[in-house]
């Protein structure tokens, strides 16, 4: 399938619907059932990692994420080295941490495949990868 057939979703997303979050949960839904319509949902494994830490068991995780509905794709080796790029400009901004962050890879992803993001933390998007198109409450 094309990466503009897919969309990548963030964790917080994911987390929004599996923690029932009292804030989120309606938008989060719906905006995964909106964009599953359209386009094969994907994760990589940065997402996933975000997510697990909210389970036990991986089968758990397995269960909740199922592979049938969301895809799991490989980072892109493009991908870590936009991603370094993005962190390397974010020290120079006076960024005070000193690794680089998931969401510098799962927005430098979304860029070099040209695959929407389906967010609801556009702002760190925004400023790093202008190119992405998001998905996000204010769009």
């Amino acid at each position: 399938m094309k990466a503009s057939q897919q969309c990548l979703v963030d964790s917080n997303v994911l987390l929004d619907v599996l923690t029932d979050d009292p804030n989120w949960f309606d938008w989060s839904g719906a905006a995964l059932e909106a964009a599953a319509r359209k386009m094969q949902l994907c994760i990589n494994p940065l997402i996933y990692a975000e997510v697990s830490v909210g389970f036990d068991r991986i089968e758990d995780l397995e269960t909740s994420l199922p592979a049938r509905d969301f895809v799991r794709l490989p980072l892109p080796l493009e991908a870590a080295f936009l991603a370094g790029k993005a962190f390397l400009a974010y020290r120079r901004a006076h960024g005070n941490k000193t690794s680089p962050l998931p969401d510098f890879y799962i927005g430098a992803h979304a860029a070099i495949t040209g695959m929407p993001l389906l967010t609801r933390d556009s702002r760190r998007y925004r400023n790093y990868f202008p190119g992405v198109k998001l998905i996000t409450p204010t769009d």
